[in-house]
């Protein structure tokens, strides 16, 4: 992973880690539904916006290295990679 990259993603991570902590203390002192459902919204879109710097840097750095090189087993199995990840987790927009 691209250093610069890693070092975003990790501050980040760290951010929504504090968030979803700052989520369970909303459920335990019984704060307003739609209130921690917009913080858990918040968070997902924060996990979406994680989600897709890895997959550029994968992308960018990986994927392109399989492509260039020459063992089409590589190629293909990256490519694999790519789309199974896709097609288990499907994105919620909106």
């Amino acid at each position: 992973m691209n250093p610069a990259n890693k070092a975003s993603i990790q501050r980040r991570l760290k951010s929504i880690e504090g968030h979803v902590r700052g989520i369970t203390r909303m459920a335990d002192e019984g704060a307003y539904c739609i209130d921690i459902i917009q913080q858990v919204r918040a968070v997902q879109a924060a996990l979406d916006r994680v989600t897709d710097l890895i997959l550029e840097d994968h992308l960018n750095s990986c994927l392109v290295t399989a492509i260039r090189g020459e063992d089409p087993d590589a190629r293909e199995r990256v490519l694999s990679e790519v789309l199974d990840v896709f097609q288990a987790t499907p994105r919620r927009r909106g």
